[in-house]
């Protein structure tokens, strides 16, 4: 079993949504397309922003990074403005 879940994953990038708010994320593939996005970025040479702990590959250093809350998702309505 892979730790965190996607449904981990889910509700702490959703954490700070208000009440009655558009979550921002709201599936997997949402959060699938944001750890590859984040895991291409260590590839290219970005810095950890979290501890490896388990394993230095950088997919698992990116969801390791979602899941502390280190890295936060945009709206691609916010990207746009």
């Amino acid at each position: 079993m892979i730790h965190p879940s996607y449904v981990e994953l889910m509700k702490v990038v959703n954490n700070e949504t208000e009440i009655g708010e558009e979550p921002v994320v709201n599936s997997r593939y949402a959060i699938v397309i944001a750890t590859a996005k984040r895991a291409r970025q260590l590839i290219a040479g970005d810095e950890p922003l979290a501890e490896q702990r388990t394993c230095p590959k950088p997919l698992s250093v990116a969801v390791e990074e979602l899941y502390e809350g280190k890295v936060k998702i945009i709206p691609a309505e916010s990207a746009n403005e």
